[in-house]
């Protein structure tokens, strides 16, 4: 993950606590082994991005992705497309996919000015695909809200999983 810089304004607080939400995750997730991504230990959820720590992680990954592509198609690029949700092998392979996921939001933001964060005119928010109308500064919020919830799932997750051997 390319070290942030102090950017001012909203749109450096906002990238700023992204970062932080995706390192406290990357340090929540440090121990986990590569056998114990695949575990399912939700066997009663319906969402299949809820059932592993792995499953949420491609899935928070695949978000933060989906964000970037929403915003791009928001501001006039409506041929974006989005990136498929990927499955990965290991805790270093995802901390690499949550690494560009932060890069391209940072490069994202260096073309937004504060200014369009925010948004009132309901006819002038984004559609996220799940039918919600936000602004560009509501949508980053919950983007970081996304990771913290999620990473509140694993550490529950974590404490599932059988107890390891010395």
């Amino acid at each position: 993950m390319t070290p942030i810089t102090h950017r001012r304004g909203k749109v450096g607080v906002l990238l700023h606590e992204y970062h932080r939400s995706i390192a406290d995750l990357k340090q929540t997730i440090a121990a986990v082994q590569p056998g114990e991504l695949r575990v399912v230990l939700d066997k009663e959820t319906m969402n299949r991005n809820c059932v592993s720590i792995g499953s949420v992680l491609a899935h928070i990954v695949f978000c933060g992705l989906m964000y970037c592509t929403t915003i791009r198609q928001h501001r006039g690029n409506p041929d974006e497309q989005f990136e498929p949700l990927a499955l990965l092998d290991t805790v270093e392979e995802y901390n690499a996919a949550l690494d560009r996921m932060f890069d391209i939001t940072r490069e994202l933001f260096e073309d937004i000015p504060d200014s369009e964060l925010m948004e009132f005119d309901p006819a002038k928010k984004l559609q996220t695909y799940w039918g919600q109308l936000y602004d560009i500064e509501q949508l980053m919020e919950h983007a970081i809200v996304h990771i913290l919830r999620h990473r509140f799932m694993i550490e529950r997750f974590m404490a599932m999983l059988p107890a390891r051997e010395s």
